[in-house]
C-alpha cells in the first residue's frame, strides 16, 4: 500500500468486535439514549430485550433486568464501547448534534491514531465515539503504532463538518473497538494475546492495547 491518506478496512481484519451486549436496569430509558444520542437504529424490542444497530447491522443488544446490580468503579469491566464514525466529518456533525442537545460529555481526545469524544449512558456504561486517522499517521519513524491522550482541537473538528447535519449513525460504522478494566495486565496479556491471539500493539505501564490485523486495537484493558 503506497496512498499516504489509506484508512484502515476494519472487515479484512481476521477478528474484529461485531457486536456489544449490555445488561441495563431501565430498557427503555437506555434504548432511548442510544437510539436519540448515538442515531441507533432500534432492529427489534421485546419486553426485556433490544437490538440496535444500522439498518442492515445489529451492533447493541440491551437486555433488561431491573434487579441488576451497578457495576463498581473497581470491578473488572465494561470501561467503554468504542463506536467508529467513518469519516471525520461525521464525527463533527454528531458533536454539533449532542451539543445542541446539550448532552453532558466526559471528555475529548487527540490519541494520534483517532480523534475521541467521551460520554456515559444514563447507567454509568462508558462509550467512546471515534474517528480513525489514516494508517501511515499512527506509525513512529521505526513503523511501531504510537498513541496518546492529548486535548482534541474541537474547533478543527467541528470546521469539517462539510456544511451538513447529523442524520443518524451511518450504514458503514460499526464497533471499532471495546475498553476493560481489568486487575492485572499481565493476566490480561495471557488470555488475549496467548489464547485469543491478538497482538499487543501499545504497551504502556497499567494499560494494554490489543490489536488484530494490523489495526491499534480492538480491544483493551486498563487497571
Amino acid at each position: 500500500m503506497t496512498d499516504a491518506t489509506y484508512y484502515f478496512d476494519m472487515s479484512a481484519a481476521p477478528m474484529r468486535i461485531g457486536g456489544v451486549t449490555l445488561k441495563v436496569r431501565d430498557l427503555d430509558k437506555v434504548l432511548d439514549f442510544y437510539r436519540d444520542t448515538l442515531g441507533l437504529a432500534v432492529l427489534d424490542k421485546e419486553e426485556r430485550r433490544a437490538v440496535l444497530g444500522t439498518d442492515s447491522t445489529p451492533l447493541l443488544v440491551l437486555e433488561g433486568d431491573p434487579s441488576a446490580a451497578p457495576s463498581g468503579r473497581y470491578q473488572a469491566g465494561l470501561f467503554h464501547t468504542a463506536f467508529l464514525l467513518p469519516p471525520r466529518a461525521d464525527l463533527a456533525r454528531w458533536l454539533r448534534h449532542v451539543a445542541d442537545a446539550r448532552t453532558p460529555l466526559q471528555g475529548a481526545s487527540d490519541h494520534i491514531v483517532s480523534e475521541a469524544i467521551y460520554l456515559g449512558d444514563p447507567e454509568g456504561n462508558g462509550i467512546e465515539v471515534y474517528v480513525d486517522r489514516p494508517v501511515p499517521d499512527w506509525l513512529d519513524a521505526n513503523g511501531n503504532i504510537q498513541m496518546t491522550t492529548d486535548p482534541l482541537d474541537v474547533q478543527n473538528l467541528l470546521a469539517g463538518d462539510e456544511g451538513a447535519v447529523w442524520s443518524g449513525f451511518p450504514e458503514n460504522g460499526n464497533i471499532g473497538h471495546v475498553h476493560l478494566r481489568v486487575g492485572d495486565t499481565g493476566e490480561a496479556d495471557r488470555f488475549y494475546r496467548d489464547i485469543l491471539g491478538i497482538d499487543v500493539t501499545v504497551d504502556y505501564p497499567g494499560a494494554r492495547f490489543y490489536g488484530c490485523g494490523g489495526y491499534h486495537h480492538q480491544l483493551a484493558g486498563n487497571v
